[in-house]
C-alpha cells in the first residue's frame, strides 16, 4: 500500500489529461533518462539539484515528483517541497513502475526546442474551428501543460514560424498537419505514440467534425456546432482556446469513462404520459 505521501501509477493514470492533473515533475537523473527518454504524458523534467531555482514556480500548486523506481531522488524531492508548502507527492515505483504497468507514454523525439523558459512554441492559422483547438487541447493536456500558441494570418504562419522558432502545424506542407483522410490531431497522437483508448476514440469525433465527415461517429456533428458557437463568441482566439478546454476535457471524459452511460426520462410508476 502507498504511503500517505505517495501515489500509485493506477492513481495517476486515472488524473493524466484532466484540468485538475497535478503537476508531473520528473528528476530522473541522466543515466536514467538516457536510457529510457520516454516521459509521462504532461510532465516536465527538471534537476533535483537545482529545486531551489524552479521551487517557487510550483508554489501553491499541487505535484507529483517522479524519479527512477520512487525512492531517495523523488522522496527527497517531495520532502523539500513539503517543507515550503507545495503539497507534493512521489510516484510508487517510479517511472519504472508506470513503464512495466503498460500505460502511455511520451516519445520526446518530436517535441520542438523549448524556449527560454522551457515552454514549447506553436504556430498556426488565426480562426481555429476543431483541429486547431484540438491539438493544443491535447498538447497541453498530455504533453506539454505551458505551451504557448500562436495564431496568426495563414500567409504569415511560416515566418512566425522561423523568425520566433515556433513549430507551425495544421498548415499544408508543415510536418504536423494533415495526412491522407486523417487529420492533424492524428498525427500528434502518432508522432508522440500516445496511444489510448479514451484518445483513439475522441480522435475519430476530431477528424469527422474537421473533415466534413459527420458520418465517421455520433458525435461529430456535436462537436462541430460547438466548435463553431465558439468561434463565434470570440473574437481573440486564445480566448476561445481557453473555453474551448473545458469542452475537450468533456469529450474525453466521455471517451474515456461514460461511452456506454444512456439518459433518459423514465416514466413514473402509475403516472401519465
Amino acid at each position: 500500500m502507498a504511503s500517505p505521501t505517495e501515489i500509485t501509477v493506477q492513481q495517476l493514470s486515472k488524473l493524466i489529461g484532466l484540468p485538475n492533473c497535478p503537476a508531473l515533475i520528473d528528476i530522473r537523473i541522466d543515466e536514467d533518462f538516457d536510457a529510457d527518454p520516454r516521459f509521462i504524458p504532461g510532465a516536465r523534467r527538471r534537476l533535483h539539484a537545482d529545486l531551489q531555482t524552479w521551487l517557487s514556480h510550483y508554489a501553491g500548486q499541487k505535484a507529483v515528483i517522479i524519479c527512477h523506481k520512487g525512492k531517495k531522488l523523488s522522496q527527497g524531492v517531495a520532502a523539500l517541497m513539503r517543507a515550503e508548502g507545495v503539497e507534493a507527492e512521489t510516484l510508487e515505483g517510479g517511472f519504472v513502475a508506470w513503464a512495466e504497468a503498460g500505460l502511455p507514454t511520451v516519445n520526446p523525439a518530436r517535441l520542438p526546442a523549448p524556449d527560454g523558459k522551457g515552454r514549447t512554441l506553436w504556430v498556426t492559422r488565426a480562426r481555429p474551428k476543431v483541429d486547431r483547438v484540438a491539438c493544443p487541447w491535447l498538447i497541453r493536456r498530455f504533453v506539454d501543460p505551458n505551451a504557448v500558441f500562436l495564431f496568426v494570418s495563414p500567409s504569415e504562419v511560416m515566418d512566425v514560424a522561423d523568425r520566433f522558432g515556433a513549430e507551425p502545424f495544421d498548415l499544408e506542407g508543415a510536418f504536423w498537419s494533415h495526412r491522407g483522410e486523417e487529420c492533424t490531431f492524428d498525427t500528434m497522437l502518432r508522432e508522440f505514440e500516445l496511444d489510448q483508448p479514451a484518445l483513439r476514440h475522441l480522435s475519430v469525433i476530431v477528424r469527422g467534425a474537421d473533415t466534413a465527415r459527420p458520418d465517421l461517429a455520433p458525435e461529430c456533428a456535436g462537436l462541430l456546432a460547438a466548435s463553431l458557437g465558439l468561434s463565434r463568441m470570440y473574437r481573440d482566439d486564445l480566448h476561445q482556446l481557453d473555453a474551448a478546454m473545458g469542452v475537450y476535457d468533456a469529450f474525453y471524459r466521455w471517451c474515456r469513462d461514460a461511452t456506454e452511460e444512456a439518459h433518459d426520462w423514465p416514466m413514473q410508476s402509475g403516472g401519465g404520459k
